[in-house]
């Protein structure tokens, strides 16, 4: 929904209440289990706060993965650059995802392919958001992403390939930009509830 998800949504107040107001933020929306991939992000802190110090991970949402995220984040020694919301009400989401900088979510397929990606939805909202976003090569997600263009996919799994795309954008106000300028006009040109609906009544 591209009039509730769009760059105007309230992230500087987000910002403001967490205390982040001048740091490099990468947010990740979802669901706080295995496949999403936040443990991937939490393992890219270290590279990601060699190139930016101030940068933290604001992990959005809840789940049963939640403590394992907290004590890993503890055990690499970046707990200060990390931030749990728990779950937010639905009203509270568009801001949460305009509090960042980057969206990230480098979700991998697990347990033989059986435990897979679908469309990756957050990486459309976050497009509309006007964010670069960073996707993971599980299933659907990078229908979602037109790689180059409105983000990155990269290998699911893969620390070292997450932070390389992160810092690339972090340091990057002017690539920011452009990406998230043109995965909004993507999200309006494609992906719109109206432009879906006409598709589906024409198959019909």
């Amino acid at each position: 929904d591209e009039k509730t998800f769009h760059p105007g949504s309230g992230g500087e107040e987000v910002r403001a209440r967490l205390g982040l107001t001048d740091r490099p933020v990468v947010v990740c929306v979802s669901r706080l289990v295995p496949r999403k991939g936040q443990d991937t992000l939490i393992l890219a802190m270290p590279r990601i706060l060699a190139a930016e110090p101030e940068a933290v991970l604001l992990i959005v949402g809840g789940g049963p993965y939640e403590k394992d995220l907290r004590r890993l984040a503890h055990e690499r020694g970046v707990a200060d650059a990390v931030r749990f919301t728990g779950s937010v009400p639905w009203s509270e989401l568009p801001a949460h995802y305009g509090a960042g900088d980057v969206f990230a979510m480098p979700c991998r397929t697990r347990r033989g392919g059986l435990d897979v990606e679908g469309l990756g939805i957050v990486y459309l909202e976050a497009s509309a958001t006007g964010l670069p976003v960073v996707a993971g090569d599980s299933g659907g997600a990078p229908d979602a992403v037109l790689d180059g263009e409105t983000g990155w996919v990269v290998r699911g799994g893969s620390p070292a390939d997450a932070a390389e795309r992160i810092v690339a954008l972090l340091g990057d106000a002017e690539l920011r930009r452009r990406m998230g300028e043109r995965g909004r006009a993507w999200v309006e040109e494609k992906w719109r509830w109206d432009l879906l609906a006409e598709k589906l009544k024409t198959l019909l």
